[in-house]
């Protein structure tokens, strides 16, 4: 449970109204509350408002249901009226989503109706009131898109009212504790009083504030996860040689992060990255890079790298097992990251359509996204235990990091071939059990 009230104290008491309960949205409402503001969320989804507004958060995030609860019906509403919340706020974040269209360019029309709705609720308003880009958007966006379509639609110009790019660097799963301990915070501004506003509304988080322009602050977004998703690829890239020599990777990462010039987080091979985030993020950069002109050479291959990786397990297991149709594989983990629920780009997805493409069947477990995943695929069997998804089958995947995983062990005693493909290195070696990591 996350509490700071009685630790972090704001300067002032502003007014904020947040486009958009997602992950970014609700979080960011909840945590802009618990620093002390006034907060009403905008969404066009009605059942949405009604369980912000009962304390209910519409999406799971370690601590959030507390915050929810703390500040529903005090210091945090939700509503469906733009107007109402533009008038009762005096600044509005931008937190909706921005997807990949068909060919992984980023897609901006959800911003494009948020824009349009905040600018129309500008128009009779007389006071100041500055608009904030949270959601991740390519360079140039808040620039030309945004502010062309609030001046346009609310009839005034820039200067009359504020505008300003605000960067989000929230891990799902710890998404709270990340907004409230923060590595930084960054705000891109066109004029210094829009970007003192949003900046002093952090003033209870001890962390610097970086203070620069729009388009730079939509680009640290990027590059930020751009490089995060690089040192993933390229660990995976060393695993798969590092196999194929025989030497383990893990050593090897162990030793060359602790050259401080390179640090040691993400440097762990395995089954490749997924989320909302990092694939998103990368395609969308590489569009925007392909749009002026540049081919992104290193990005590219990142994205090659992290769709080949799924396959490879599949590939392993086949190679152990032969042919597999109508035998029964157990992926266990379904969600893209441990403590979520998402299941976005996870990389049992691919894993899975291979299964079923070559005739397997497939029994999944995962401690929270089975639901989810039923979505995509409602032709396999999916088992609320670790033991009941195990009993019977040739082999097990491994696909995501959840802490359950590591204590497993009797478990296994009900699989019919004990082989284990590790995706996350997770498991330690153990008696007649024959154990084969991804890299």
């Amino acid at each position: 449970m996350y509490i700071y009230s009685d630790v972090y104290h704001i300067e002032k008491i502003m007014r904020i109204s947040v486009i958009g309960t997602g992950y970014v949205g609700t979080v960011s409402a909840a945590c802009f509350a618990e620093l002390g503001h006034e907060v009403v969320c905008v969404d066009i989804d009605q059942s949405k408002i009604d369980q912000i507004n009962a304390g209910v958060p519409p999406i799971y995030e370690e601590g959030l249901s507390e915050l929810l609860k703390k500040h529903a019906g005090k210091r945090l509403r939700a509503t469906s009226d733009y107007e109402l919340a533009v008038n009762n706020s005096e600044v509005s974040f931008i937190c909706v989503g921005t997807p990949s269209d068909s060919e992984g360019n980023i897609d901006l029309s959800i911003v494009r109706a948020a824009s349009s709705s905040l600018g129309d609720s500008l128009k009779k308003k007389k006071d100041y009131h500055v608009i904030v880009v949270k959601s991740t958007v390519v360079p140039e966006t808040t620039e030309k898109v945004v502010l062309p379509i609030i001046e346009k639609r609310s009839g005034k110009h820039q200067g009359d009212f504020g505008i300003a790019m605000n960067p989000e660097f929230l891990r799902e799963g710890k998404a709270v504790y990340d907004f409230m301990h923060p590595d930084k915070i960054v705000v891109g501004s066109l004029d210094k009083r829009s970007g003192d506003m949003v900046a002093s509304l952090y003033s209870g988080i001890k962390c610097e504030v970086t203070r620069t322009n729009p388009r730079t602050a939509e680009m640290i977004k990027y590059v930020n996860n751009a490089f995060l998703a690089t040192k993933i690829s390229f660990a995976n890239e060393v695993g798969n040689i590092c196999k194929l020599l025989g030497i383990n990777t893990y050593e090897v990462m162990s030793a060359v992060g602790k050259d401080f010039r390179i640090g040691p987080h993400f440097l762990n091979a395995g089954a490749g990255f997924g989320g909302s985030c990092f694939p998103k993020d990368v395609k969308a950069l590489i569009g925007k890079a392909s749009e002026i002109g540049y081919e992104p050479m290193l990005l590219k291959s990142v994205i090659e790298v992290n769709e080949r990786q799924p396959v490879r397990m599949v590939e392993l297991l086949k190679n152990r097992l032969g042919e597999l149709k109508g035998k029964k594989i157990a992926v266990m983990g379904l969600a893209f990251k441990n403590d979520t629920d998402d299941i976005r780009e996870s990389r049992s997805i691919p894993v899975i359509k291979e299964l079923l493409d070559n005739g397997a069947i497939v029994s999944a477990y995962d401690p929270m996204a089975n639901e989810n995943m039923k979505k995509l695929f409602d032709n396999i069997q999916y088992h609320t235990k670790a033991a009941d998804a195990l009993r019977g089958v040739e082999a097990c995947l491994i696909m995501t990091e959840w802490d359950e995983f590591k204590s497993l062990d009797k478990e296994f005693n009900v699989m019919k071939n004990k082989l284990i493909i590790d995706g996350r290195h997770m498991l330690t070696l153990r008696k007649n059990v024959e154990y084969i990591g991804l890299c």
